[in-house]
């Protein structure tokens, strides 16, 4: 049995990934002198010892979201929101697109106007790829 206080010196860590780039989440909190099994922790050195003030501090350092690490300090932090891609934008205007032609024209038996014939075109040709120079969605009809 590992013993934890040789082996996590600082007792108070916040882990991370170490192969992610930075900044990255903290993904842990460790009482390692608190814990009644150490097998599961990450190592000593590749996590970040933290004081027992910080380790305290549950209303703004130690938090279970919004905390990062930066260069061996821990950070706050928000998740990067990556953009959706433009043809998955295109495939759900596609669909909404759709489903509004339906429901103006194609359920009283009515003639789709040419405006929405060539929005529903563009976004299908967005959407599989066809084209692949478009930067935004064409503007909906109105």
């Amino acid at each position: 049995m590992t013993d934890a206080k040789t082996a996590y010196p600082a007792r108070y860590y916040a882990s991370y990934d170490n192969t992610a780039s930075q900044p990255t989440p903290v993904t842990g909190w460790y009482d390692t002198w608190a814990m009644s099994s150490v097998s599961a922790v990450p190592s000593a050195s590749s996590m970040i010892a933290i004081s027992a003030d910080d380790w305290n501090n549950t209303a703004s350092f130690r938090l279970p979201a919004g905390r990062g690490v930066l260069s061996g300090k821990i950070i706050d932090y928000s998740v990067p929101v990556e953009p959706v891609p433009l043809t998955t934008q295109a495939t759900t205007a596609l669909a909404v697109g759709r489903q509004t032609v339906w429901n103006e024209y194609g359920s009283i038996n009515e003639a789709t106007p040419d405006v929405w014939v060539t929005y529903l075109k563009d976004l299908a040709a967005i959407a599989n790829g066809t084209d692949t120079a478009s930067k935004t969605l064409p503007t909906a009809p109105s």
